[in-house]
């Protein structure tokens, strides 16, 4: 309340409401060490309904993470570890960022999922290493998102019984008693999905909110514990209202709340007696010293499963990365073929395979099309969790959200799939992705108009300018095969934020380089053609349309125009190279660009300035074969010849 009344803004009733479950949870049964909160075998907590952010500060603050009052008093300040809505990487103990209702659930999906596969890689009969629960606290509004239904249904089918969701069924949202929009059967749904399920429990009766959790811990299903609570628990006039919901109390009414609760310390001030009691640390050390002898034991009997448990959970790279990688470029470079990319990605995908033992892939009903198994893949089931592959049937949003738990639990490098087009259901998520800055791979195919005969609902036109816009995403668009393993090398390589990788359907001719060309790929833009070294014209292309642009170059070279050749497989990993490689392949002064790309065209504005211009789309596609949209809307050499010939 303080700290809500303080910031003068804020949600005060859902942490209210359910703080006497969270008390339960956080002293009695969560397994964790505040002095060490990446413990690799804690138990982790989300809370998905992240407006009531000031629980969690809260709790970590009570319980000895390095969070001390000072910051709960800065609650949604400037520069302060406790922002409006709890986020990844800026607060010690908060396991994801949250706020988008729902999310935060599939997240948790995803740590339990990545719980269960490592358990089942890495422990031994007489050693369990990884052994941990992933708690998550939800709303209503929680359970109103689809997200939350594409998740809890890929939970229950794949039986991640370490999963275990508190929902908080206050009645209230914003709008006010959900009676009028929401009267779902939420028991009933959840059974439906094979989760265990745990109805009518009183949330502010500690003893049946522990009991229920002990219950929920021993079933092999994932567990719904449906919590009865009042939102603003304890004010005289604003409990069990929307009032309480997203606005301060007031001071009159805090100053009521106290009485109510019997609470006399003033604000801020936390009695001793209140800190010992809540006080983890002692316990916290204890069982991860108890965890750190069974791996030192563990450690003696199995040295190379854990040498392999600890690389994979440093993100280590073998020693022979680099050069398996640059050998496979050269093997594709050596083949004179005309290959889609996301065949190209299939072969590069069989042989990260067999050299990260963690990677684990998964596509949204679309692994036939988005090639993204390859031949010793391991499909996961409930019974066989020690799998590389996820089936994650017609679920992108929920998909998506769950690979960043994955990528957020560790241990674990996935990448998922779909088409490029339906990002756009999974976008949110990508964008949480970026925002975490975590390096999870966004594998998306049918790239452009040549998705041919689906027409404009399957075909992409603004989706990369949408990618390319978000910060802290790279984005790679190879224009064949050599590009799509420097594009993937890269992908594996980044651990400061995801990599969207974007291939084609068609096929695409191998591109011939020299070796200076070769290696300048991974610096994500590259003279690949020029008439001479101060060319009056520079085109820029990527993906499909760079061999289009060469064409269209070595047709101006005949007539006498000079011209040079940039392919941009990722215009980010090039704005990060040093200015005088960037002027060297893109030279300032009185030189005309043209962008060619079958994307829309204003992304490319910045690249071309005022005097260029920019072969691309302005409206949606058509239902048609490839070859002919591509013709209807100006990707051919001689148009393109023509939008150069026509700047000068």
């Amino acid at each position: 309340m303080d700290a809500v009344q303080q910031a003068n803004s804020g949600h005060p009733g859902a942490p209210m409401g359910m703080a006497d479950i969270a008390e339960v949870l956080w002293t009695e049964i969560l397994s964790h060490n505040p002095a060490n909160p990446d413990w690799v075998n804690r138990d982790r907590f989300v809370l998905s309904n992240g407006h009531g952010s000031m629980l969690i500060y809260s709790l970590l603050h009570l319980t000895g993470y390095d969070l001390p009052i000072e910051e709960l008093r800065n609650f949604r300040q400037l520069h302060s570890r406790t922002a409006g809505h709890p986020e990844y990487g800026e607060t010690p103990g908060v396991e994801t960022t949250t706020g988008p209702l729902g999310q935060g659930f599939a997240n948790a999906v995803g740590m339990a999922l990545a719980e269960k596969i490592l358990a089942a890689r890495f422990n031994r009969p007489d050693a369990g290493i990884i052994d941990h629960f992933t708690y998550v606290f939800a709303g209503d509004g929680c359970l109103m998102e689809g997200i939350s239904h594409e998740s809890a249904s890929l939970a229950g089918t794949l039986g991640l019984g370490k999963l275990i969701c508190v929902y908080d069924d206050n009645g209230i949202s914003i709008d006010g008693d959900v009676k009028g929009w929401f009267t779902d059967d939420t028991p009933g749904r959840f059974r439906a999905y094979n989760w265990h399920v745990i109805a009518d429990v009183d949330g502010h009766d500690r003893e049946a909110v522990k009991q229920a959790i002990l219950e929920a811990r021993q079933d092999p299903r994932p567990s719904m514990i449906c919590c009865k609570t009042t939102i603003g628990f304890g004010s005289p006039n604003k409990q069990g209202k929307a009032s309480s919901h997203g606005s301060p109390l007031g001071p009159d009414e805090i100053a009521l709340t106290r009485e109510a609760l019997g609470w006399t310390a003033a604000p801020f001030e936390i009695p001793a007696d209140i800190y010992d009691a809540w006080d983890c640390r002692q316990k916290g050390a204890d069982r991860e010293n108890a965890w750190q002898q069974r791996f030192a034991e563990y450690q003696d009997k199995y040295p190379e499963a854990a040498a392999d448990l600890k690389r994979a959970l440093a993100r280590e790279l073998p020693e022979n990365w680099d050069s398996e990688l640059q050998a496979l470029a050269g093997d594709m470079q050596a083949q004179d073929r005309s290959v889609a990319s996301r065949n190209a990605s299939a072969e590069v995908i069989a042989r990260l395979a067999s050299l990260l033992p963690d990677l684990v892939g998964g596509s949204a009903d679309l692994t036939g099309s988005n090639l993204t198994i390859w031949p010793d893949a391991r499909p996961m089931t409930p019974a066989e969790a020690d799998a590389s592959y996820i089936y994650y049937g017609v679920r992108e949003f929920g998909m998506t959200a769950i690979a960043n738990g994955m990528v957020l639990h560790g241990g674990l490098r996935p990448f998922t799939g779909t088409f490029l087009i339906f990002m756009e259901y999974a976008r949110n998520a990508v964008r949480m992705s970026a925002l975490m800055g975590i390096p999870n791979i966004h594998v998306y195919t049918h790239d452009s108009i040549g998705q041919g005969e689906d027409g404009p609902t399957h075909q992409p036109v603004e989706q990369l300018a949408n990618l390319r816009g978000t910060p802290n995403m790279t984005v790679w668009r190879p224009a064949d095969a050599v590009e799509t393993v420097y594009a993937w090398k890269q992908a594996i390589e980044k651990n400061g934020g995801p990599t969207a990788l974007v291939f084609s359907r068609q096929g695409l001719p191998t591109l011939k380089r020299t070796a200076a060309q070769l290696a300048n790929i991974e610096r994500g833009a590259y003279v690949l053609y020029e008439t001479d070294s101060t060319p009056e014209n520079i085109l820029i292309a990527t993906g499909s349309e760079v061999s289009l642009a060469l064409t269209a170059a070595e047709q101006l070279a005949t007539e006498g125009v000079s011209v040079r050749v940039v392919s941009m497989p990722s215009a980010e990993v090039f704005e990060a190279q040093d200015a005088a490689y960037r002027e060297s392949v893109l030279p300032a002064g009185n030189r005309r660009r043209v962008a060619v790309e079958a994307g829309h065209v204003d992304y490319w504005r910045k690249w071309v300035g005022l005097d260029g211009d920019v072969v691309g789309m302005t409206t949606f596609g058509a239902s048609a074969p490839g070859g002919d949209l591509f013709r209807h809307f100006g990707f051919t050499p001689a148009h393109v010849a023509e939008v150069v010939k026509g700047l000068s």
